[in-house]
């Protein structure tokens, strides 16, 4: 399963937690009281996310281009 999607992470002060957002799939977020606890998180539901939107014939966009500079 490609998972290359761009994951917005910050800090939350309101939730005292860090927060990780795919923007690609709407209402796909996570959070956790690490950073790497919300990136884990957020492709668990990433995952979730994209077998949810197949098993009820929704489109799945696809991840769009990064241009990366060296």
């Amino acid at each position: 399963m490609n998972l290359r999607y761009g994951i917005n992470l910050y800090w939350s002060e309101e939730d005292q937690a860090f927060i990780a957002e795919v923007p690609e799939l709407p209402g796909c977020a996570a959070d956790g009281e690490t950073y790497q606890e919300a990136l884990q998180n957020v492709e668990i539901i990433m995952q979730e996310w994209i077998e949810t939107a197949q098993e009820l014939g929704r489109h799945i966009p696809e991840p769009k281009q990064r241009l990366m500079s060296a």
